[in-house]
């Protein structure tokens, strides 16, 4: 059986754009071969559609697109995600569901069973479960269809662990030509080998040749990989698509398996780059901006940041803005000049001096008596947050924020200053692997200039400032941070497990007490398992110390 796998890059909403887009891959797929063409979960709508499936008309809008998507289908048979209103009168008012199209027209529809709700999922909140997967009989073909989840059960993590029914048991002992999976799973460190697991888990378990088609590009915070899969019924890699990008192919179940050209390098910090360059060119085009703006602090954040937005919208659509003030080293502002250079981007100063004394001034008669501290730095902050917003609205460049997962987890960061912005490039990503990945981003020369990677990281909003004048060393605050943010583990845990009792309790404290800030913070690109923002949903006025 050849099975063509349409791994294409939908936008959200974009109803008529979707449409063009799987008909397009449909007809290259059918004139290459193939004799099912699969697509990813809900690529009608794009996902996660989340509340415009709220929407009066939406749900309408989406099915009526899908029948003229069927019409244009061929004999060729096609499955294609889409929402299905929910005929009952009971339960959630759609369900997640698979359209199987062929002679124009669709034949039969199957539905997701497991709706996940955990991390960034809510699907529970939409739309009602299948009771069990459909196997569709075609041309004496008989194909299990699954919706990504539905087939996780056997990944033993414990979200997916409380699954009280298993839809792969419905399938086991059926006598199957291919277990197909149309999905929608967002990419973090580690996904594609966990992946290439569990593809030939269920073929092994079913007994049945399997391939899953999973979506590609960046929809908000999310970012999808692609890297659609198929295993014949021994659990061997038959294929394996190309990660963050879009991809047609068709994959013979019957045949040997695909010996690539040239392996891709299959490190993590080469998947982090191409993640966050993915997400950002998707993010920027598909809020209507061509043009990206990154305040340049001389730092390995802001150069970081400035590095992938080049690689993501190209050096002439960048534009790197310098804003001394006072403090600012001449170290710092000749590392900014020089990493603009390097990338060949578009480079200006605007200082800030100004700004900032007649900000001191005007505060000064309120201020009498009162010590210098915190306040004062970030006035610098809001004066460079005023400006970068300012050629932002002028020149409709999307600013990108530059903050860490490390300095945004302690609340390292101004509100209104380093903070505002439009896209938060870096805020999955801890310090240690910012440092990482500059070092990665130079691998053909020098992009970041190698004094900014070598030099004590600071935020120089007062003489003489380094980063470790407040937090721990960064190898200990991130290993910390990975443990309480991401693994949920309790102070006294992470006690135990040999870090000093009041760092652990310092870093945990600012942990909690900056969670307002988070939840105004803009949003970030998801490349861990547990990323701030809608994966992460803690009350801002709480008292639980643990």
């Amino acid at each position: 059986m050849r099975i063509g796998l349409a791994q294409i890059n939908t936008i959200v909403g974009d109803l008529p754009g979707n449409r063009d887009r799987i008909l397009a891959a449909y007809r290259h797929l059918v004139g290459e071969g193939a004799q099912l063409v699969l697509f990813p979960e809900l690529v009608v709508t794009g996902y996660p559609p989340r509340d415009l499936l709220l929407k009066r008309r939406f749900v309408s809008d989406a099915e009526e697109t899908l029948l003229k998507i069927a019409a244009e289908i061929g004999d060729t048979p096609a499955l294609i995600g889409f929402p299905e209103t929910n005929p009952g009168s009971t339960g959630r008012p759609f369900f997640n569901a698979a359209a199987w199209c062929v002679a124009g027209e669709v034949r039969e529809v199957a539905r997701k069973c497991l709706l996940p709700s955990y991390d960034v999922f809510d699907e529970d909140r939409y739309f009602a479960p299948a009771s069990h997967p459909r196997i569709i009989e075609h041309n004496g073909l008989r194909i299990g269809v699954t919706i990504c989840e539905d087939i996780w059960t056997l990944s033993h993590q414990p979200e997916r662990a409380r699954y009280e029914d298993a839809p792969l048991q419905y399938l086991q002992g059926e006598t199957l030509d291919a277990v197909v999976n149309l999905s929608a799973s967002p990419w973090h460190g580690d996904k594609r080998a966990i992946r290439r697991q569990l593809v030939a888990g269920v073929a092994r378990f079913c007994q049945a040749p399997v391939v899953l088609c999973n979506a590609v590009g960046g929809n908000d915070e999310l970012i999808f990989d692609g890297t659609g899969l198929a295993a014949d019924a021994s659990g061997h890699l038959l294929d394996e698509l190309p990660s963050f990008e879009e991809c047609l192919r068709v994959v013979d179940l019957a045949g040997a398996p695909r010996q690539p050209a040239a392996a891709p390098a299959d490190t993590e910090i080469d998947d982090i780059e191409r993640a966050l360059v993915l997400g950002l060119r998707d993010y920027a085009h598909k809020s209507g901006f061509q043009r990206a703006l990154v305040g340049l602090s001389g730092g390995i954040d802001s150069a970081v940041t400035a590095a992938l937005a080049t690689l993501a919208l190209g050096a002439d659509n960048v534009i790197g803005i310098s804003l001394p003030s006072a403090i600012s080293s001449e170290h710092s502002k000749e590392d900014a000049r020089q990493l603009a250079a390097n990338l060949g981007i578009r480079f200006e100063t605007l200082p800030i001096n100004g700004i900032v004394r007649e900000a001191e001034s005007t505060l000064a008669p309120l201020f009498t008596g009162r010590e210098t501290d915190v306040t004062e730095e970030n006035i610098q902050a809001r004066a460079r947050g005023l400006l970068l917003m300012a050629v932002s609205n002028k020149f409709h460049a999307l600013l990108l924020t530059t903050g860490n997962k490390s300095e945004l987890a302690v609340g390292y960061c101004t509100l209104y200053g380093d903070m505002a912005g439009g896209l938060a490039v870096l805020s999955d990503l801890p310090k240690t692997k910012v440092f990482a990945l500059a070092r990665h981003l130079n691998r053909e020369g020098e992009r970041i200039p190698l004094s900014t990677i070598e030099k004590p990281p600071s935020a120089e909003l007062r003489p003489d400032q380094k980063d470790e004048d407040s937090l721990p060393p960064y190898e200990i605050l991130d290993e910390i941070l990975q443990r309480y943010v991401e693994w949920g583990e309790s102070s006294r845990d992470i006690i135990g497990a040999g870090f000093g009792e009041a760092v652990v309790k310092e870093v945990v404290r600012k942990v909690d007490l900056n969670e307002y800030k988070r939840k105004q913070a803009p949003p970030g690109l998801k490349i861990t398992p547990l990323a701030f923002g809608t994966g992460r949903r803690l009350p801002l006025v709480q008292r639980y110390v643990s």
